[in-house]
């Protein structure tokens, strides 16, 4: 693997950190990219959406496609699409030819989550500059995943550009995928709450679960773990339509885990995946307990709601609406769980567990491929404590961690 990050040359480390104090100046690897030489002549496949852009809110392929030296022949879009106009999930996107470029638009959700012998019959190098929000069962990192492994079949290189983790990387959180739950949501043993980049994983699956690609990650300049995205002074643009704001992707480590239930997670509002509830909840109870429960880094405010789309459309809604006060407290996977279990010992005739079909995975229950087992609706099932469920994640969060630090690009 190779690794471009020369944003300063002539500056010593400790001159380099000051510098990047002083400025808060970050560097996306897609900027880092454009500046080098590295794929002048050659005919470029992109893999992207709309969060795809550079630190000037320029579009990716816009770039690509308005630079002389460089033929952008094929563009790939991830789930929800190129465009991210499929609002909902588990919604496929067709094929389509740009209206400008008139190249053509290749969907890799759908029928072919791959890309094709004849998708990338006129492509030299696939570029992939997707935003990752740090929870294992983000689709973009596996959509990642199968270009790599396409491209590893023709010998192709692959040059992903990173960016940075939005909810910092430094803390994990949450179980690793187990054996025999592996899917679309779920492709390789990590933590619910990772900590890493998009180009720090393209090199873990890549090196360490032998995919084999020829693999180059473009890295970011003046990134370090501890920022969040609101730190690190770059566009925010919707990495996909239900995570429309930072505050919804720190805490969607953990209520993603409610697409596996009857609860709502609320998608349809103007806060998903921060407003949770459903018709049979008790807004006032709900919330009195779970604020009781003093999660750490949390305040919770009772709501009503009524979803647009999706779980309960057009009917009124009990629930909550989560605020973190502290994000470096706030442990989104443990609140989640705590949801889970209050919603069972209150509504135990009306909380249930959602039915498979769910991305893809016909056989194993939703929620068992979002936490990467059925541990954790045994345990639900069986009133476990909390804190119980808590504790048995964590020898293998310990494995993880130590394997991870061998990916890791910053400090």
């Amino acid at each position: 693997m190779d690794n471009i990050n020369a944003p300063m040359p002539n500056r010593s480390p400790i001159d380099y950190v000051q510098h990047m104090n002083d400025n808060q100046q970050i560097s996306l690897g897609i900027d880092n990219l454009a500046s080098s030489d590295t794929l002048r002549g050659q005919r470029v496949g992109l893999v992207c959406n709309p969060a795809s852009v550079d630190s000037h809110f320029r579009h990716t392929a816009d770039r690509l496609w308005l630079a002389p030296e460089i033929e952008l022949v094929a563009l790939f879009g991830p789930q929800h699409g190129f465009h991210s106009d499929v609002q909902d999930n588990m919604i496929e996107t067709p094929h389509r030819v740009h209206p400008q470029y008139g190249i053509p638009v290749y969907s890799l959700y759908g029928d072919e989550r791959e890309p094709t012998t004849r998708m990338l019959k006129d492509v030299d190098v696939l570029v992939i500059d997707l935003q990752d929000v740090g929870t294992r069962v983000y689709t973009y990192i596996y959509t990642m995943a199968n270009c790599l492994r396409a491209c590893k079949k023709s010998g192709m290189p692959v040059i992903v550009c990173d960016r940075p983790n939005p909810i910092g990387g430094n803390q994990m959180e949450g179980p690793v995928l187990q054996s025999g739950y592996e899917s679309f949501v779920g492709q390789f043993p990590i933590a619910l709450r990772h900590g890493m980049t998009i180009g720090e994983l393209a090199t873990l699956f890549n090196d360490h679960f032998d995919i084999g690609a020829k693999l180059q990650v473009v890295s970011l300049g003046g990134w370090n773990r501890s920022l969040y995205h609101d730190q690190t002074k770059q566009p925010w643009i919707s990495p996909s339509p239900n995570l429309p704001t930072l505050d919804s992707a720190i805490v969607y480590s953990g209520t993603v885990l409610l697409e596996g239930t009857n609860l709502s997670e609320g998608r349809g509002t103007t806060h998903p995946f921060e407003c949770i509830g459903s018709p049979w909840i008790d807004s006032l109870a709900f919330s009195h307990q779970l604020q009781n429960v003093n999660l750490p880094g949390l305040t919770v405010r009772p709501i009503e709601f009524e979803p647009t789309f999706q779980k309960y459309s057009g009917q009124a809604c009990g629930g909550c609406h989560l605020h973190v006060t502290d994000r470096n407290l706030f442990k989104p996977v443990l609140t989640a769980i705590t949801i889970l279990s209050i919603s069972k010992k209150l509504a135990s005739k009306q909380f249930s567990w959602r039915r498979p079909p769910y991305e893809y995975e016909h056989q194993l229950q939703p929620i068992d491929i979002l936490f990467g087992s059925d541990v954790l609706r045994q345990q639900i099932d069986a009133n476990i404590s909390v804190s119980e469920i808590e504790t048995s994640w964590q020898e293998d969060l310990k494995s993880f961690s130590s394997l991870r630090k061998k990916f890791l690009l910053y400090s």
